[in-house]
């Protein structure tokens, strides 16, 4: 009993105080509404994804997420890449309750999120972040911050984001 209640403390740590809560992914290569429509169902598969909208003019799909479900932000790029297409930005919300941010860094989910431009000590209510690593940005913008890939001190996956 000892056991299990360590791990539940411990493996709720990581998600007990952030939450994503919805995504605004722009997609690339979408070139008609068949396409969008291919890339929507795609994602829908994700068991972390409660609804979608499409913005066909701006090639961006608002994901919004179930609450308490933790997301990966590597599968949605991965759906996206499957159905033939290539992510150009991710900005999600995250819903912190006053975290600490402990040298730019935080955990979700087993993954560490280090802030690489904005970061604050302490965060609370809905706070929109950019992943800037390589499978989230356009290969334009991803060059500005190409140097971060070595960087793997953390838990799990390691995300770099602007706030």
């Amino acid at each position: 009993l000892k056991i299990f209640i360590l791990v539940l403390i411990l493996g709720g740590a990581d998600t007990a105080h952030a939450q994503f809560t919805k995504a605004e992914l722009q997609v690339s290569g979408l070139t008609c509404s068949m396409c969008s429509k291919a890339t929507e169902k795609a994602l829908r598969t994700l068991d972390f994804v409660g609804d979608i909208k499409t913005d066909l003019n701006r090639n961006v799909f608002v994901i919004t997420f179930k609450k308490d479900v933790p997301v990966s932000l590597d599968q949605i790029s991965k759906k996206v890449q499957n159905a033939g297409f290539f992510v150009n930005s991710l900005k999600a919300t995250i819903d912190f309750d006053n975290i600490k941010l402990s040298n730019n860094t935080f955990n979700y989910a087993g993954d560490t999120y280090k802030v690489v431009s904005g970061g604050y000590k302490a965060l609370s209510g809905p706070v929109a972040v950019t992943l800037v690593d390589k499978g989230f940005l356009s290969s334009g913008a991803y060059k500005k911050y190409s140097g971060l890939d070595g960087d793997k001190a953390g838990t799990g996956r390691v995300y770099h984001i602007v706030i």
